[in-house]
């Protein structure tokens, strides 16, 4: 039977949603499952969480073919509910259903509390009010191939940064929180990660640059996304992370 083309033209992003749903709560089920039965430390289930929140939707869309690069309003459909799910985790509803406390246990760093939630939520919010209007825009302006950079930045060199520092940092320096005057240690390995991961991303797609753009991006894009890491609020570097990177890539494809 022929499907109708109103009703073809939105599987791709049908599709595409379901399979983000299966993939993320796959995951965060396993970094739960590592925290509670394999005494696996949050601070490293954490970063797997990280991941896949911030780097899986973009790269299933484009596995998909789903239009997020031209179409906002999906993806501001699409940023609403990720960030809305959070609400799962609040107590009285993760204690009434014992797999969403599984999750939580993936990423309620013990330092965190009673904050977890409040900063997660407030950094998911930022980091895709930053995101979307970045991703749209590159989307209309043809630089669709440069979306994952400020992403695989973010989720691979932070991702880096806590369990690298946790186990080898040496050199250590203090950031502080929103809500709170506590201070949080980070150490200059785990700012390198940042670092190191820029060049590497940026190697990656040398094809998408001119040889100047190449060279400014090489010069630039990791350094201030590696400064913009260390100073940003402890939980809260995504959204700074994602807008300074953005920001700079735009910059330089206009050289």
């Amino acid at each position: 039977m022929e499907i109708p083309p109103e009703i073809e033209e939105f599987t791709p992003e049908i599709l595409s949603t379901v399979a983000k749903g299966f993939a993320l709560g796959t995951i965060m089920l396993l970094s739960g499952a590592l925290v509670r039965y394999l005494s696996i430390r949050v601070n490293y289930t954490r970063k797997l969480n990280h991941f896949a929140i911030f780097f899986l939707p973009v790269f299933i869309d484009q596995q998909f073919n789903a239009e997020t690069f031209t179409d906002f309003i999906y993806l501001a459909i699409s940023a609403i509910v990720s960030t809305l799910t959070l609400t799962a985790f609040y107590k009285p509803i993760r204690s009434f259903f014992p797999p969403f406390q599984l999750m939580y246990e993936g990423f309620d760093r013990p330092e965190d509390r009673p904050y977890t939630l409040t900063w997660i939520f407030t950094q998911f919010a930022a980091g895709f009010s930053v995101m979307l209007p970045m991703i749209w825009l590159f989307g209309q302006w043809g630089l669709e191939s440069l979306v994952v950079i400020p992403i695989l930045i973010n989720v691979v060199g932070d991702g880096l940064a806590e369990p690298v520092g946790v186990r080898f940092g040496k050199h250590e320096y203090k950031t502080r929180a929103l809500f709170t005057d506590k201070t949080y240690v980070r150490t200059l390995e785990g700012s390198a990660c940042v670092l190191i991961t820029g060049f590497v991303v940026i190697a990656m797609h040398y094809e998408y640059f001119t040889t100047l753009q190449f060279i400014l991006a090489m010069l630039f894009v990791p350094i201030i996304m590696t400064l913009t890491e260390a100073y940003s609020p402890h939980t809260w570097d995504t959204p700074f992370l994602m807008f300074t990177g953005y920001v700079s890539l735009l910059l330089i494809m206009q050289f």
